[in-house]
């Protein structure tokens, strides 16, 4: 085992090859099934992304009702995971289905990376420069058009960030010399970005002027509008966050926004930022300089 839990994924050496192993299976977050299996592609590859691993081949995870959907839709769903995989470079080899009240669906995703590519989420180092490469949004947007509070036009925003592959913004930083890396899922910017500093022993800064937000995101924040995950993600890492009297809690809980299919958290030296740059321009590929690294212990700085 060359890395273990607590990463993006495991990585494990047999004999030269370095092999990277991660799962994830979510809940429908939109009405189309095409649209829906697609997304759950990009989420699941998204880990093999942010270990500087390229994803190789994949095992499906259905739950599902028989008595409530069709095999026409579960075609449809199939249909729209192997288009993003093919856009990855990965293929389907097989999977399993359970009888589930509740639909999921997720992969188990192989890839593998060279000795020198590997990222993890301990490497960060002070004087590095944060950048992320997907808006902030995904969890506060989805949950309002599911309850009405905004149109559902709101929603295309949405899900062409969580269609969009981490693979251009992976290659970027590996080529730049990224310290660390980690994808911003499910516990939110704050909780993905805690994560690198515990693990690099450091303190993230981050510029709250910086971070980029898709439309509406902080206005239906400033409303009390957003999931009981983001609620949950700032009650645990306000622990060992230190706010800016001047970002208020709306802000705050914007910044823990559970996120599918999020964008990669980099800590890149700042000799890699020109090499970084212009590859992700070369590609027409978006990225935010959201903050920096410094000596610390395991905590984030939001001024």
């Amino acid at each position: 085992m060359v890395v273990g839990p607590g990463d993006d994924a495991g990585v494990f050496r047999y004999k030269n090859t370095l092999m990277i192993e991660t799962v994830d299976v979510i809940t429908p977050i939109v009405d189309d099934p095409y649209t829906f299996g697609a997304i759950c592609a990009a989420n699941s590859v998204s880990d093999v992304y942010a270990m500087g691993g390229r994803p190789l081949t994949a095992l499906a995870i259905l739950g599902f009702s028989t008595c409530d959907f069709t095999s026409a839709v579960i075609r449809r769903l199939l249909r729209g995971a192997i288009s993003k995989l093919d856009e990855a470079g990965a293929c389907l080899i097989g999977g399993h289905t359970i009888e589930d009240d509740e639909f999921k669906f997720g992969f188990a995703v192989s890839g593998t990376a060279e000795e020198h590519t590997v990222l993890t989420v301990s490497g960060a180092k002070p004087e590095d420069i944060l950048v992320l490469t997907k808006k902030i949004g995904t969890g506060i947007l989805t949950s309002a058009v599911k309850k009405g509070t905004v149109k559902k036009s709101y929603l295309k925003e949405v899900i062409d960030s969580m269609l969009m592959l981490n693979k251009t913004a992976s290659k970027a930083a590996v080529a730049a010399g990224a310290h660390a890396a980690t994808d911003v899922t499910g516990f939110g910017l704050l909780g993905h970005g805690l994560n690198i500093a515990k693990s690099s022993k450091v303190t993230l800064i981050l510029e709250s002027g910086e971070i980029p937000f898709m439309k509406k995101v902080k206005d239906l924040a400033a409303a009390d509008a957003v999931p009981k995950g983001a609620r949950n993600n700032l009650d645990y890492c306000s622990k060992k966050t230190s706010f800016a009297e001047s970002v208020p809690n709306a802000y705050r809980l914007a910044l823990s926004d559970p996120q599918t299919s999020g964008g990669l958290l980099l800590s890149l030296p700042p000799k890699g930022m020109k090499k970084f740059d212009q590859l992700m321009k070369k590609a027409q590929a978006p990225y935010w300089v959201i903050g920096e690294v410094t000596k610390g212990s395991g905590r984030i700085v939001v001024r």
